[in-house]
């Protein structure tokens, strides 16, 4: 049995491995998301497809983009720290 301090030790490392992957689509989807905005409150085009539509492509091809490195920093993270875990390390 592990103890809490490596319990709650691996919990932040895992939630801070998660923040740290999300944050390119995240900041991505906010920049869009205010480029809309002001772009809809300056035109006064009130159209639900306008918001939706580059929102969900600057997602995508940001996510396309930075896959690599989402991969990449979750197989470090499972190798480094859960698999010496669950092995016993």
């Amino acid at each position: 049995m592990q103890s809490e301090v490596v319990f709650f030790d691996t919990m932040r490392q895992g939630l801070w491995v998660a923040t740290i992957i999300s944050l390119p689509i995240l900041t991505v989807a906010l920049l869009a998301g205010l480029t809309v905005g002001l772009f809809q409150a300056l035109t006064s085009i009130q159209e639900l497809t306008l918001t939706f539509v580059p929102k969900l492509a600057a997602i995508v091809a940001v996510f396309w983009l930075s896959m690599g490195f989402m991969t990449q920093t979750l197989v470090s993270f499972f190798q480094e720290r859960l698999v010496p875990l669950i092995i016993g390390g």
